[in-house]
């Protein structure tokens, strides 16, 4: 019984110092792959945060060949206005209506799903036209974007009102 005990301590013993060892070598390893992922993830946001900006600018300028290049073609857009989603068509041929006289983004946050898709999120402040009947809209935006053929595409676009 003795040695049945003594050996049966010596096995948990091991276990013990082998799950342990197990679970340094795992952390040790995500930490390493942390560190090699931040790069890679601030080089994405920069190139998605320049995306985000051009999108606007294009609204701004009312400049449909800028925004349409943005666009992916398999794209969908779904606004506040209760008028349902817009495809890639119907997003750009809206641009002539925009009346954005400037606009702040905010809050910008990028959360990588996988190599070559990333969500977007941020709140932008809209300020229209002086003798417009409202001056000011904040949104909340979320946006998903995928690489295609080496570049990013903006793939779906959900905005809500922020009161």
């Amino acid at each position: 019984m003795r040695n049945w005990l003594g050996g049966t301590f010596v096995a948990l013993a091991l276990i013990s110092f082998a799950c342990a060892r197990q679970q340094a070598a795992q952390t040790a390893t995500r930490s390493g792959a942390d560190t090699d992922h931040a790069p890679a993830q601030s080089r994405v946001e920069e190139v998605l945060a320049s995306k985000v900006r051009s999108e606007w600018e294009a609204l701004k300028k009312k400049d449909r060949a800028a925004y349409g290049g943005l666009l992916a073609d398999d794209f969908v857009g779904v606004e506040d206005d209760g008028d349902g989603t817009r495809n890639r068509l119907h997003a750009i041929n809206e641009i002539e209506t925009s009346n954005v006289y400037s606009y702040t983004i905010s809050f910008f946050k990028l959360l990588l799903l996988a190599p070559g898709a990333a969500l977007v999120s941020y709140e932008v402040t809209m300020e229209f036209p002086p003798k417009a009947a409202v001056r000011y809209k904040r949104m909340y935006i979320s946006e998903a974007w995928m690489k295609d053929n080496g570049e990013w595409k903006l793939r779906h676009y959900q905005e809500t009102r922020v009161r």
